[in-house]
């Protein structure tokens, strides 16, 4: 039977070298072990790769909010030609004006009621619930890359199992053989052997098909071929009780601290809305210089103007954003629960799952030491007569499935205790402790979140991390 690990198990610079995808490498004849697994995962991540990246993006919301407060400055020119031709009565009148002018404008919000601070702290807030959505999706990599590894160990050893049941059963069809030539056995006895040689062979074939499926995974999930593999890799630390793992996971798990950050910046948006209902100050200053080419000279002229103003009537929309803004606030709480409830279940059959995987290995080694022993003594019986050949396969067949069930209940408890952490949101390349550079998404967002411009120095140092990121 296929044994598989569940993929679905639960639900600059600087700075330039945390963010830019490391190229594909041969690995060294080292053997891999389960931090291996995650470093390769954690360097290699499209994923990853995707979600920082919005991030960035998500900083620049930041930067779209400060600039609200600054002045716009536009400069503008043209080049006019016109032609009048007109009929008088008494002759045929004609004209033509051509002209360049050119000029500045400057139009500055002063005063929104606060609307436009309040936007940007909702744009800061959206940012905070972005950077712990990347932690978790950084958690989803770290455990794909978990049951990518185990998932090539588990197919390894059942690869094992079934190559040594293959070899047994063959010296069984020898011996099956040899005691019918001395009339000890039937021609039953031998089809008898001759087929479970026949299932172990099929079934062996089978087993290096499902190895062969879990190395591409490992591939695809890690970014290098697996090779060889450390072995079995230590269980992490565990909470000390399901009350403990719950606190720990409300302290820590991204999903639940994204969604409180998501509330408040919902909260701020609809402050921001009702603000944006009330009277708003702007200023606006202009200055033109414009000259005819018909004529020696030219004109300037400037003028400058504060604005007051205030919406008074829009058909009903500003009293429909008002309760739309309140509505989202709403449904953000409501998602906030869902978050808090979801977070304590996923922890608690996460610890229930590490309980029972535990006590299912625990099981499976007491079933392979019994299901050896009776092999042992059957194999012997047999060889005087006093067991058939079909006592001996039964056993052999008993033998397989506890060894087999018991590769797959460690493997399942390695599953679990990894599920565990990321059910409480530890399970990132920062606690695990892995030999990388942690990807810091303040960096990024300290040099934007002043909205910095084009001919600034800190816009310079941006252009060099975007080339070195190859976004240019």
């Amino acid at each position: 039977m296929r044994k598989t690990v569940s993929r679905g198990f639960f639900k600059t610079c600087v700075f330039a070298g945390g963010l830019v995808a490391v190229a594909l490498v041969p690995k060294s004849a080292q053997a891999d072990n389960i931090s291996d697994a995650m470093i390769g995962a954690y360097k290699t991540s499209g994923l990853l790769e995707q979600n920082r990246a919005l991030l960035r993006a998500t900083d620049e919301d930041v930067a779209i909010a400060v600039a609200q407060l600054r002045p716009v400055i536009s400069w503008t020119l043209s080049a006019e030609q016109s032609y009048n031709r007109s009929n008088t009565g008494a002759g045929i009148s004609q004209s033509s004006n051509d002209g360049l002018s050119t000029g500045i404008r400057l139009q500055w919000l002063l005063f929104d009621g606060g609307a436009s601070q309040l936007d940007q702290l909702a744009a800061q807030e959206t940012v905070l619930a972005t950077r712990q959505s990347l932690l978790n999706i950084e958690q989803q990599v770290m455990f794909s890359a978990v049951q990518a590894y185990v998932n090539v160990l588990l197919q390894q050893d059942t690869v094992a199992l079934r190559g040594n049941n293959l070899r047994l059963l063959q010296e069984e069809l020898k011996a099956a053989q040899d005691r019918f030539e001395v009339g000890e056995v039937t021609r039953t006895d031998v089809a008898l052997a001759q087929s479970r040689v026949a299932g172990a062979q099929a079934s062996l074939a089978e087993s290096r098909g499902d190895l062969l499926t879990a190395q591409a995974v490992y591939i695809e999930v890690v970014g290098h071929s697996s090779g060889r593999l450390a072995g079995q890799p230590s269980l992490p630390q565990r909470a000390a009780s399901l009350s403990s793992a719950h606190a720990i996971a409300a302290r820590n798990h991204p999903s639940l601290l994204a969604q409180q950050h998501a509330v408040k910046a919902a909260d701020l948006s609809a402050k921001s809305t009702a603000k944006s209902l009330g009277p708003s100050v702007s200023f606006s200053a202009t200055a033109a210089y414009s000259d005819s080419w018909d004529s020696s000279g030219g004109s300037d002229n400037s003028s400058t103007s504060v604005t007051l103003s205030q919406p008074i009537y829009a058909g009903g929309a500003l009293a429909a954003s008002s309760r739309a803004s309140v509505a989202r606030l709403d449904a953000e709480k409501g998602a906030l629960i869902s978050v808090q409830r979801s977070v304590v279940q996923i922890v608690s059959q996460a610890y229930a799952v590490l309980e029972a995987s535990g006590a299912s290995l625990v099981s499976s080694n007491e079933r392979v030491r019994a299901a050896q022993v009776a092999f042992d003594g059957i194999r012997e019986e047999a060889t005087l007569g006093a067991r058939t050949t079909l006592d001996v396969l039964q056993s052999e067949q008993e033998l397989l499935d506890a060894q087999t069930s018991r590769v797959q209940a460690r493997a399942n408890q390695v599953i679990a205790a990894f599920g565990l952490l990321s059910s409480q949101g530890l399970l990132t390349a920062e606690h695990m402790g892995l030999a990388v550079e942690i990807y810091d998404p303040t960096l990024y967002y300290n040099l934007v979140k002043d909205a910095p411009a084009y001919v600034s120095q800190r816009s310079k140092d941006l252009d060099r991390v975007m080339k070195a990121l190859g976004k240019n």
